[in-house]
């Protein structure tokens, strides 16, 4: 079962629905602080592409997901975007990028495979280029309606990115519940 949640039209039928109402305009609107407009950005994990089409107002966006179901439904909902089949630990692609956004999606990775997304990250980042990913914050590590999550907090962030990217900020902010969620911002060394 662990890693099929997103992988079957019911599964992200149910996770579009329960996803209504919620997006990250307040992590954009920190991103739009470091990222110049019209920037090529990569965004990893875009679901239901709600964060997607946020993006898109000021961004030259190309979508990505590890889901065949999201990325049929995202292909279907936007004709004219670009979208790639992609596996946020490996991030299998020869396009350079100006920026990368995720919105609670690398906090599905193991340790190890956190360590070659930052990696894989720095490599096709253009230089200077910008990191803004946001995390579920806590200890441990769980399984989800059979997914892997991986909770992190600051000091625990640090031990993946600092290779790779100089620390812009990383702040505590709430979606559910005051602090539950981390927002790291970083520009490629």
């Amino acid at each position: 079962m662990e890693g099929k949640y997103y992988k079957t039209k019911e599964s992200v039928e149910e996770y579009i629905k329960a996803a209504e109402g919620f997006d990250g305009m307040q992590l954009v609107e920190k991103l739009k602080q470091v990222l110049d407009s019209n920037s090529t950005l990569l965004e990893l994990g875009s679901g239901p592409g709600t964060d997607w089409e946020i993006l898109k107002e000021s961004y030259t966006v190309v979508g990505s997901d590890n889901s065949p179901e999201f990325l049929k439904h995202l292909r279907t909902e936007n004709p004219n975007g670009e979208f790639l089949a992609l596996d946020a630990a490996t991030l299998v692609t020869d396009k350079k990028f100006d920026g990368i956004y995720s919105n609670k999606v690398l906090h599905h990775l193991k340790d190890n495979e956190l360590l070659a997304s930052f990696k894989r990250q720095y490599e096709i980042l253009s230089p200077k280029g910008i990191i803004c990913h946001s995390f579920w914050k806590g200890e441990g590590t769980e399984i989800f309606k059979g997914l892997f999550v991986n909770y992190h907090d600051e000091g625990s962030l640090e031990e993946f990115y600092k290779n790779y990217f100089e620390l812009l900020s990383i702040e505590s902010y709430k979606e559910f519940e005051e602090g539950d969620s981390l927002l790291l911002i970083g520009r490629k060394k």
